[in-house]
């Protein structure tokens, strides 16, 4: 499989069309040669009237080089989701799906919005490995976008117009690695402990400010720095400077988040800090991802996303 492009000069130059594309995802998915998903036959050719189609010798299925992606029953030319990875991959403050369209050329805002969301859903590689080692973890509020403008949120921890967010940084040689972010309902030993739980490896040590939720979270080791008068970025630096990051980013770029699609946005921004030393390798992550992902249609990504 041909390296990744380092620069915009050498995307261009690897994917100058639809049939380079093509190219690039056969070797991506067969990389020992076509085998059939139907009945594992490792003999196919090209179907000559259907482009990218191979058919195979053994059962007659005919299977596109998109089917069971998230490219899978796309309209868009292969060279337009090349271009929209590349730009959602490598960008470093991501790129909207006005942006986009524009960017692209695309003849609809609803296409680039389609685009951009199963991108972001492909964004979370599936078995992903838990965070370990020492690991921050600390939870934080986001003011709710409206149809209108911006809600001002409550005080303190009032939920008056608030989306309420956890997160967690590994912490290697006293510097971030790797960054989990998760939408969830409150800041319950509930909430919370599921957070830990579905994110840290058990045997880690978390490292918390001290509030009560956390305790006696389950398998893992409690490392409660109780706050008070102190700034809680002394005691958790990483995961405060990813969330204040996180919050710049989503004004600046989208004006805002809805809590309908919080948990995609998140993981969007989380796979870019976690590719933030390897911005051009996240181009063959993403498409990797996405050809490993279930396709999913327009009205299972309008569909509020669960929170934890």
């Amino acid at each position: 499989m041909p390296e990744f492009p380092a620069s915009l000069v050498e995307f261009q130059r690897q994917f100058p069309d639809d049939d380079a594309c093509a190219a690039w995802l056969v070797a991506a998915r067969w990389p020992s040669g076509f085998r059939c998903p139907a009945c594992a036959g490792a003999k196919g050719w090209p179907h000559g009237g259907k482009p990218f189609t191979f058919e195979c010798a053994a059962c007659g299925k005919q299977t596109s080089v998109t089917a069971g992606t998230i490219l899978h029953g796309s309209k868009l030319p292969l060279i337009a989701w090349f271009w929209a990875v590349y730009l959602m991959a490598t960008h470093s403050n991501g790129i909207s799906a006005l942006q986009l369209q524009k960017q692209l050329g695309l003849g609809s805002y609803k296409s680039a919005w389609l685009l951009c969301a199963k991108l972001r859903r492909a964004m979370v590689a599936p078995g992903r490995a838990p965070l370990a080692g020492l690991v921050e973890v600390d939870e934080t509020e986001i003011p709710l976008r409206t149809k209108t403008d911006p809600v001002c949120g409550g005080g303190g921890r009032s939920p008056q117009g608030k989306m309420f967010v956890a997160g967690a940084v590994e912490v290697e040689n006293d510097a971030p690695g790797r960054l989990r972010l998760a939408a969830i309902k409150d800041f319950s030993a509930a909430s919370l402990h599921g957070f830990v739980a579905d994110n840290v490896a058990p045997g880690a040590t978390i490292k918390t400010d001290g509030w009560p939720s956390y305790a006696r979270a389950p398998d893992v080791r409690h490392e409660p720095h109780v706050v008070g008068a102190m700034a809680a970025h002394v005691v958790l630096p990483w995961v405060h400077r990813a969330f204040s990051n996180a919050k710049t980013w989503a004004l600046g770029v989208y004006h805002g988040l809805r809590r309908q699609h919080l948990q995609s946005y998140l993981d969007e921004f989380a796979f870019r800090f976690n590719r933030r030393r390897t911005r051009h390798a996240a181009f063959r992550s993403l498409l990797a991802i996405a050809l490993v992902r279930k396709p999913l249609t327009y009205n299972m990504l309008i569909m509020p996303e669960a929170q934890g």
